[in-house]
């Protein structure tokens, strides 16, 4: 059975492959399918997915890496200070190889590159003629994130995933996991260690697992029905707790995926809720705390127990957040208090993307909450991604919904994406672009800056094409050039070769509109390439450090305002 099982999987790798991502390799596809479907329950983005790949040469036998806190993946940028107390930490390292067998060297590898990069005493430095920079990048995100926590004493696990499409392992093979779960746990002794080998039949178990769609939650009392398959209930924590967990007893995070509002942590709205979970005289838990929203495709009643299809929670956040840390404390904890909760059918509405923005607004209108924070069902988000779809392009305003449409990967615009692209070239500010964008999105005044209601549509297209142009012109002249390398030269390049084909380092909206992009030839972006790495250098820390320096912005500007291109 198991050349079937090779054969099945190799149609399936085939057909996904044309339909998502036809411009890459076997091998490069076959490492994001395969960290696609082991990370299935992190609901990752493929911006998240590819931000973990490794890349060809120097790469210490791993092919992938990601670092987790609270089930939140930790990326350059990430927002780090809200992610509760009770500190969760998963290493993913993870090797993928279309051959059909698992050998040793691999493992011996996983070990000796573990050694090098997680021993804490040394110097990543160390190894920048050993490991390449999208490694040595990764492993840093890792060291800054753990020795962040520390203090708190966080828990961590780190997680080995060797993926072939082979069939058993071998002894000899076996054997090595135990040295390298010996030099994990030398470097980190209290750790939890996990490996897996992962062949073809395994491989095809994982992309066969759909996601469930329809949920039962048990309730503490009859409801009262407020209209058809709208309910207003009353659930004991235990019970919400089940609901809002996946089965390994991690936050079932896609269920919150048009919750529009951010986890805020250790806030005093936070500190109340906890205090009241905490308080064991507190069973009136369900007056105190406002409860939960939830919109569902389809619900029905059967007994005490509601069958809820689709469901999304849009409001209580924060509640559902503290309740699970509270149950991740002690998951055998039994608690007779209850929560109030709301679910609302919409799929019998006559326009449900409608009802659903309404009910998302109405739900998380408190004065606490800024108007930005709605910003997914702003018209202006609707209007893009009419706009980039009539177009060819998906704009992923609402995360993984083309994703899970299966449409091509190189399509899908995220957000921050298209905020970069117009940060870089509208704003001039392509420092802020390469080292702040989530950042920069959660404040008001940026949000409206870069989603300016009056820039006409094909400017957010043109920004986007740009930049793509970057990034092809990047990959295609430099062979091996690391991501780390791409994303430290294509925002400032972007700016640079667009303000120098306008002929104007100030630049309007409507100049970079009037652009032609026949005019981004691979001649002139060297020029621009060369002039931009001039100022890097000129700085001194690196292109790394160089391409987050708003110095390196404003010598650029300088260097632009003493010359003039004109294109043909």
């Amino acid at each position: 059975m198991s050349e079937n099982d090779r054969i099945v999987l190799k149609a399936v790798l085939a057909e996904q492959k044309t339909a998502k991502a036809p411009e890459l390799s076997d091998n490069a596809y076959f490492e994001i399918f395969t960290a696609e479907h082991i990370l299935k329950n992190f609901d990752l983005s493929y911006d998240e997915i590819q931000s973990g790949q490794v890349g060809a040469g120097g790469d210490g036998g791993i092919d992938s890496m990601y670092t987790f806190v609270n089930g939140n993946l930790i990326e350059d940028d990430t927002d780090t200070s809200n992610l509760g107390r009770d500190v969760k930490s998963e290493l993913f390292v993870i090797q993928s190889k279309m051959e059909a067998g698992f050998s040793e060297d691999t493992i011996r590898k996983f070990d000796t590159t573990f050694n090098d990069l997680f021993d804490l005493s040394r110097n990543l430095a160390e190894f920048t003629t050993v490991y390449n920079e999208d490694l040595l990048r990764l492993a840093a995100i890792f060291r800054d994130t753990y020795t962040q926590y520390a203090a708190r004493l966080p828990s961590l696990v780190v997680n080995f995933r060797y993926v072939t499409i082979g069939d058993d392992v071998h002894p000899n093979v076996k054997r090595l996991v135990s040295q390298l779960k010996a030099t994990v746990l030398r470097l980190f002794s209290s750790a939890a260690f996990s490996f897996d080998f992962i062949n073809v039949a395994n491989l095809l178990t994982l992309t066969r697992q759909l996601p469930a769609t329809t949920f039962n939650l048990r309730l503490s009392e009859s409801p009262i029905s407020s209209g058809e398959e709208s309910f207003i209930c009353l659930v004991n924590l235990s019970e919400f707790n089940s609901f809002i967990s996946e089965q390994d007893g991690r936050l079932l995070r896609r269920i919150f995926e048009a919750n529009v509002r951010d986890y805020q942590g250790n806030v005093q709205v936070n500190k109340g809720i906890r205090d009241t979970l905490f308080n064991p005289t507190d069973d009136d838990f369900w007056w105190l705390n406002n409860g939960v929203t939830i919109i569902a495709s389809h619900v029905s009643l059967s007994g005490k127990t509601l069958n809820i299809m689709n469901p999304l929670i849009v409001n209580g956040l924060q509640t559902s957040y503290e309740l699970h840390s509270y149950f991740s404390i002690d998951p055998t904890r039994h608690d007779d208090k209850n929560i109030l909760v709301r679910i609302i059918g919409v799929a019998h509405t006559s326009n449900e993307e409608q009802t659903r923005n309404r009910i998302i607004k109405a739900t998380n209108s408190q004065t606490a909450i800024q108007v930005a924070s709605l910003r997914a069902t702003d018209n202006i988000q609707r209007d893009i991604e009419d706009y980039l779809r009539s177009e060819g392009q998906y704009y992923d305003r609402r995360k993984n919904y083309y994703k899970n449409e299966g449409r091509p990967i190189a399509k899908i615009i995220s957000i921050t994406y298209l905020a970069q692209s117009v940060i870089a070239i509208l704003l001039k500010r392509p420092n802020d672009a390469r080292a702040r964008p989530s950042s920069l999105l959660k404040e008001d005044a940026n949000y409206y800056t870069i989603f300016d209601s009056t820039h006409p549509m094909p400017l957010y297209l043109k920004c986007i094409q740009i930049l793509k142009r970057m990034e092809s012109y990047l990959n295609g002249t430099f062979t091996g050039i690391s991501s780390l390398e791409v994303n430290n030269f294509k925002f400032h390049l972007a700016m640079y070769s667009s303000l120098l084909l306008a002929n104007n380092p100030e630049a309007t909206p409507y100049d970079i509109l009037a652009l032609n992009l026949d005019d981004f030839t691979v001649d002139f972006l060297k020029d621009c390439h060369s002039a931009v790495a001039k100022i890097y250098s000129a700085i001194g820390t690196g292109s790394y450090y160089a391409s987050k320096d708003r110095q390196s912005v404003v010598k650029l500007l300088e260097s632009l305002r003493s010359i003039t291109y004109r294109g043909n």
